[in-house]
């Protein structure tokens, strides 16, 4: 189960730290070529949506790979089922609905991550 969830925690962090910089690096204009949700937020909000991604990612790895409070994976894994709930959210609200399957399987994943770091 360990491998399972190290595998799953690092593809995560792979896929938001993705996000999470080109929401921190790229201007709003530029993102909302490829993203048209950023129009329903402001430039502050994009990066504080990226910011929370990257810290989310980092989450997912280090406190348990340093064994420095480990549970703070799981929580950073919650953080991130919490993220993409809003995201389906704001997804439905713009009647984006092809977008629900990645939020569900990020979402998913992170879930599957949040109840076997902490409960298992």
């Amino acid at each position: 189960m360990d491998i399972a969830l190290w595998i799953v925690q690092g593809l995560l962090a792979i896929a938001f730290l993705m996000a999470g910089g080109m929401k921190l690096t790229q201007p709003k204009e530029k993102l909302a070529e490829n993203m048209a949700w950023v129009e329903d937020f402001s430039a502050n909000t994009v990066k504080g949506i990226g910011a929370l991604e990257i810290l989310g990612a980092i989450g997912l790895i280090l406190p348990w790979a340093l064994n420095i409070v480990p549970e703070l994976t799981g929580f950073a894994a919650l953080g991130l089922v919490l993220t993409m709930i809003g995201a389906a959210v704001t997804h439905v609200r713009r009647n984006e609905t092809q977008m629900l399957v990645p939020n569900a399987v990020l979402g998913l994943l992170a879930a599957f991550v949040f109840v076997g770091r902490l409960f298992l």
